[in-house]
């Protein structure tokens, strides 16, 4: 999984519209290469809403779960054959430009439904 990090004011507008476009021009070429699975950008923090249980009670707040200088933008779910190639992929990620992509790989679990 990559993920993709970066202050929400970094890029204006026209930055992040051109920043979606090559999103999902990347997501393409990914796909007609194989490596493919999945990918969307977030909407801002300022929509998401933070559930914590404590004492078998849920503590709804709205906002992200920490105040960070950077948040979390988007996500790829790609197939890679290594870490190199992962890392390469990450490199193509137009939000690298403005953040950090971070990789991490992921588990697998029995008893996921899978499709």
């Amino acid at each position: 999984m990559l993920l993709v990090y970066l202050d929400e004011n970094a890029m204006n507008e026209n930055e992040r519209q051109h920043c979606y476009v090559e999103s999902a021009q990347l997501a393409c070429d990914l796909d007609a290469s194989g490596n493919f699975l999945a990918a969307s950008p977030l909407h801002p923090t300022s929509t998401a809403t933070s559930v914590r249980v404590r004492d078998q009670k849920p503590l709804v707040t709205d906002g992200p779960f920490a105040e960070t200088r950077e948040q979390l933008g988007g996500y790829y779910i790609i197939e890679a054959q290594d870490l190199d190639q992962a890392i390469a992929i990450a490199g193509r990620v137009p939000g690298a430009r403005w953040g950090t992509v971070e990789i991490r790989p992921v588990m697998e679990i029995p008893g996921l439904p899978t499709r």
